[in-house]
């Protein structure tokens, strides 16, 4: 019920500034042609598209027009969340949060709901309180740590 939310901002508010590919996979998502969308956003995500990436880590998160697949949608939200795109540090914070697709780590999810909140994702400030609640005051203070020292990296 998490990614909910972020998939519906991907769709409806993720492309209108970019053409090419990327729009064109916007496009076909909204249309539901759920294998062509793959197709494009996959070329835009391996030109290094953040949010393409994004996009299609979703896709493989909720196996539209591929097989679900949380291993891929990590890799691909990875990708994308290292560039500093805030969906996806939401995404890849609810992954480590459920353990989906890697192995359940509180201090990572609380990072990346930590850097996706301060670009001002909402709806990881929210989330982040609540894993905060499961971690200790130790586990909580090298997440941040860890947050005020990420650094994003380039396509």
């Amino acid at each position: 019920f998490l990614l909910a939310l972020t998939f519906l901002f991907l769709f409806l508010f993720s492309g209108s500034v970019y053409g090419g590919d990327f729009q064109d996979g916007v496009d076909a998502y909204q249309k539901q042609d759920y294998k062509e969308a793959i197709r494009l956003y996959r070329l835009s995500a391996e030109q290094g598209h953040a949010k393409a990436q994004s996009n299609l880590g979703v896709m493989y998160y909720q196996g539209e027009g591929v097989p679900q697949d949380y291993e891929e949608a990590v890799r691909l939200y990875r990708l994308s969340a290292e560039q500093g795109e805030a969906s996806a540090q939401y995404n890849l914070g609810v992954m480590y949060s459920e353990g989906k697709g890697v192995a359940q780590d509180y201090v990572l999810a609380h990072m990346w709901f930590n850097l996706s909140s301060s670009q001002g994702m909402t709806t990881a400030i929210k989330v982040k309180n609540i894993v905060k609640k499961k971690m200790t005051p130790r586990q909580i203070e090298k997440a941040q740590e860890l947050a005020r020292n990420w650094k994003p990296t380039s396509k």
